[in-house]
């Protein structure tokens, strides 16, 4: 189950977790080619959450944001399981999700 801190935080910054969840998701499958769909606390607009993508090796910190949450949607990821089925890949991730982790790196990236 998602922490409270969680869903505050998702809700405060995006409406909803749902409509965090379809933001996101939206975000992993329009990222094109290779890369990372990230969820970051941004400190520089009030420990807000954004989403960001990456393409390569970027990494949000070099930007100064603060990873919480990253889906790789890199095609090896999941190819074997997906085939290039971006869309399936990214639906599933929900389900698979450890948000009580997540939660541990949002407390992390706020703090910090």
């Amino acid at each position: 189950a998602m922490p409270k801190a969680v869903e505050d935080a998702t809700t405060a910054s995006f409406g909803s977790v749902d409509a965090f969840k379809t933001k996101f998701t939206e975000s992993c499958i329009g990222n094109f080619g290779s890369g990372w769909t990230w969820l970051v606390v941004d400190p520089k607009d009030g420990n807000k959450l954004k989403i960001t993508n990456t393409s390569n090796a970027g990494f949000p910190l070099s930007e100064g944001l603060r990873p919480v949450f990253t889906v790789d949607v890199w095609e090896h990821a999941y190819y074997k399981d997906f085939e290039n089925r971006r869309p399936d890949y990214v639906a599933n991730i929900w389900k698979i999700t450890n948000w009580e982790y997540v939660g541990e790196q949002l407390k992390n990236a706020t703090t910090a």
